[in-house]
């Protein structure tokens, strides 16, 4: 019996396209309520980044690809940092590599180190507005990072996690950047985190998701479900492939596995 859902946002809950979450979606989500089932996000997102999806009514949320764990009462149960060391790193292989654009992701804000097209076609693709630049050398915290989105393409990322961030590890869900996160960081942790806190069992867990950072998320759970649009090695690793999300695909994965 499935007691717990945890959904990935952009490409799963919400479409590319539209920017929306699917009636059918919502529909769902009223009818796993209505059941006792308990729903939360799992995203490489902040929680900041949320606001127009919490009216869905989640009972807790996954953000930073596990490194940061509220309640639904923004209670917050886990935080994970990512090394200080990586982060000077990081810094210190910029001044010399003029080219390269990342974010730092904290509790409180998301800034960048400098502006480029990629950058603002991300943005735009997920509908959130472009953070602001910042000088980090002056008065930056090191220790209060917890994901950084690196700019660099799939080839470049094994070196650059090799020389710069040790400490770190990547994942992603476009070729365009990377999310960076704590070594041994993923949202299997997070899962762990609410499962414990809720004393949900392993074997009453299902999840959604299309991107790289949701593998270990759908090949934890029991029931794991990749969506129509996903990524090739996500479909690969899926307990099921539904739909598209502008397809319905939450919906149907619910009712094929006769959830709703």
């Amino acid at each position: 019996m499935i007691k717990a859902i945890f959904f990935d946002i952009d490409g799963t809950l919400l479409s590319f396209k539209t920017h929306q979450i699917p009636n059918s979606t919502i529909q769902a989500f009223q009818l796993l309520k209505q059941k006792n089932i308990k729903v939360f996000v799992s995203t490489g997102r902040s929680f900041n980044q949320l606001q127009h999806i919490r009216h869905l009514d989640f009972d807790g949320y996954i953000t930073f690809n596990g490194g940061y764990c509220l309640t639904k009462k923004e209670q917050v149960i886990y935080k994970n940092n990512i090394a200080s060391a990586d982060i000077r790193s990081l810094l210190d292989y910029a001044k010399y590599h003029k080219e390269l654009t990342f974010s730092f992701m904290s509790e409180k804000e998301i800034t960048l180190n400098q502006i480029s097209p990629a950058v603002l076609e991300m943005f735009q693709q997920v509908n959130v507005p472009t953070p602001p630049v910042r000088n980090y050398e002056e008065n930056f915290d090191l220790d209060s990072v917890m994901q950084v989105n690196v700019f660099i393409g799939p080839e470049e990322e094994a070196e650059f996690m090799e020389q710069v961030m040790p400490n770190s590890v990547a994942s992603r869900w476009t070729p365009v950047f990377a999310d960076v996160n704590p070594k041994g960081q993923s949202k299997k942790v997070g899962i762990d985190v609410f499962l414990d806190h809720f004393g949900i069992q392993l074997s009453e867990t299902m999840s959604f998701g299309d991107g790289g950072n949701d593998i270990t998320m759908l090949a934890h759970t029991q029931i794991g479900i990749a969506m129509g649009n996903a990524n090739p090695e996500v479909k690969e690793i899926a307990d099921y492939i539904t739909n598209d999300v502008d397809n319905n695909g939450i919906w149907n994965a619910l009712k094929h596995f006769e959830i709703i």
